[in-house]
Parts: structure tokens; sequence; C-alpha cells
């Protein structure tokens, strides 16, 4: 007689019940966040649905998560490796190259300079004067360089750290973009710029999307739209910077086998090449705006769960262990950012 064959398992049913649970836990926390990051008093602080994804996460992860981390810990780790990438990927449809061109040359160069200048004095002053180590210093420069939290969170795969630095770069940044977000508009009076030439300063140096927003808003509207412009396509420096650094770092590990491999190989983070390419093909404008504003959506909860799943894996304690020196180094980046950041705008408006 034929034997009975077993039901066709469907591909829903494939991994094995923790993966989903874990999934499912991550997801919630993310939708908890995003409603939360749309009440009044999380937009008027500048508190994204990521900013606050984390911090739920830490809350859960020192509390709840450690009673049902066996049960969860494989959708966890996938939220905060996969969903991670994806999450990435798709941040390019909040980006065009026509935004290159509404800002100009000038726009590009004051970003690049920023870009390169804070994130080599990030590890510079992190590794020689505050003697924090490479992975931590090379987090909190990418956050404070290009665009916070979620800079943190695409340069992780590439520099490989544990939870908790990613966790502690995040807070330095939060930190430091939040009080950017308050400060710069007391400090308009007194910075002599115009309003499209505030956005660029403000675009240019402070650290996350929302905080610009922020702070962009509470000038006007011609200073809100320049400073996201400005900040978008900092944002764009997003990829090439984590290839330059994948390649940095792929040459200086394999440099002490070069003589018996040939050439270091590089470590090409292909997230970050797809994300150029949705990026130039977000700039066709072939979907439609409804479509687009759907992705982005989309992306926000890859993102958010991405952040929630890295707080449940973060422990206060080793937080605490790091102690008070990410948190000055960020500090002087804040000040760099502010001061230099001023001089530098000031000095190609006045070459305009």
């Amino acid at each position: 007689m034929r034997p009975v064959s077993s039901p066709r398992a469907w591909p829903w049913t494939v991994r094995p019940a923790p993966f989903w649970w874990g999934l499912a836990a991550v997801g919630a926390i993310a939708a908890l966040a995003m409603m939360l990051a749309r009440m009044p008093w999380a937009q008027g602080a500048g508190l994204s649905a990521l900013t606050l994804a984390i911090l739920l996460g830490i809350g859960l992860g020192n509390t709840l998560f450690p009673s049902v981390a066996d049960r969860t810990a494989a959708g966890v780790d996938f939220s905060k490796s996969t969903l991670l990438r994806l999450g990435i990927v798709l941040y390019g449809f909040r980006i065009t190259f026509q935004q290159i061109a509404e800002v100009g040359m000038a726009g590009l160069v004051i970003d690049m300079v920023v870009v390169a200048s804070i994130f080599g004095l990030a590890v510079g002053l992190g590794t020689r004067v505050f003697k924090l180590d490479r992975e931590t210093s090379m987090l909190i420069g990418a956050g404070s360089a290009i665009c916070g939290a979620a800079a943190v969170m695409a340069a992780e795969p590439v520099v490989r750290a544990q939870a908790h630095k990613v966790s502690v770069a995040v807070a330095t940044v939060v930190v430091f973009g939040t009080v950017g977000m308050f400060l710069y508009p007391v400090l308009y009076p007194y910075l002599g710029f115009s309003e499209h030439a505030y956005g660029v300063f403000a675009g240019s140096t402070i650290h996350e999307v929302a905080q610009v927003v922020v702070a962009g808003k509470a000038i006007s509207e011609t200073a809100a739209s320049a400073a996201v412009i400005e900040k978008m396509l900092r944002v764009m420096l997003l990829a090439p910077f984590l290839l330059l650094l994948s390649s940095h770092l792929r040459r200086s590990t394999d440099s002490a086998n070069e003589s018996s491999t040939g050439a270091a190989k590089i470590c090409i983070p292909w997230f970050a090449v797809l994300f150029i390419a949705v990026s130039a093909f977000n700039s066709l404008h072939l979907l439609p705006e409804a479509w687009v504003a759907c992705i982005v959506q989309i992306d926000t909860v890859l993102l958010a769960t991405a952040m929630a799943a890295l707080g449940l894996r973060t422990q206060v304690s080793a937080i605490r262990q790091a102690g008070m020196k990410p948190l000055l180094l960020a500090a002087v980046l804040f000040c760099i950012l502010v001061g230099g950041g001023w001089a530098l705008n000031a000095g190609v408006n006045s070459l305009l």
C-alpha cells in the first residue's frame, strides 16, 4: 500500500515557533514606538520612532525579556541583523539625486567635509584621548557625522560591534542631537545667516532627521526645507562611507596575511550598494508618490523593529561599564559640529 504523504509545509511553517514569537515581540515594541512618536509631546521633543523603540527595548530587555529569551532569541536576532539591512536599503526611497541640485555643490562640499572630519576626529580622540575601543569610537563617529541612530545601526554590521556598544553610541547621538534641536533656534539671531543658510547649517550638523526638521521649522518653512534637503544629502553619503569603512577595516584586518594570500579582499556591504541603487531608482520618480510614502512607512517599521531588537539585547550593566567617556567624546564632537560647522558654512557662504 502506498504510504500517505505528509501535508506540504507552507513557507510560514518552515521556521520554528521561537522565531515567530521573537519577531512578534519586537514587532509589537516597534508598533508601540511608532504610535508614541505621533504624540504631540514626542514630536515636540524630536523623539523619532527609532529612538523610542530602542528605549522601550532596553527597558523590556532588562526586565521581562530575560525570562523569555530562550523562546524568542531567534526572531530578535533576525530582526537586528537581516531586517536592519533591509531597512537601510529601503531608506533610499527617502532620497533623490535631485536634492543635490537643490542645495548645490556648496551643500555637498559642506556635508563631505563634516562627515570626513567628524568621523576622523571621533576615531582619533576616542581611541587616543578617551581610551575607548575602536568600535565604540567608530559608531559614535558615524552617528555624529551622518544621521544619528540610523547611521549607527547601518555601521554596526560593518564594524561588527557588540549590542551594548551600539546602544551607547545611539544614546550619545540622541542626547546631543536633542540639545542641538533646541539650541540652534536660540543661536539663529547671532549666527549671521539667512533663513536658507541657517537651514543648510542645521542640516549639515544636527544628528537626526527628526531633530533637523524641528530646528528648521522653529525658524521658518524656508529654513526647514533647506535643512531637510541638506540633511538628506548628508544621509546619501552613508553608502559611500560604509563602502570606504568596510574596505579600510578589511585591509587592516588582513594586512598580516597579505604575504600568503595576496591583496586583502574587500568586504563590500551589499546593503549599502543597494541603498545607492534604490536612491537612484527613486530619483527617476517612476513610482506614484502614494507608493513611495507606503514604502517609507514600511521602512520605518523595519528600522524600528531592528532598534527594538537591539534594545532587547542590551544590558544596562554593560552601558554602565562604558562610563562617561562615550558621552564626553560625543560632547566634544557636538561642540565641533556647532563651532566648526558654523565656521565652515560661513566660509562657504562668503565665497558664493
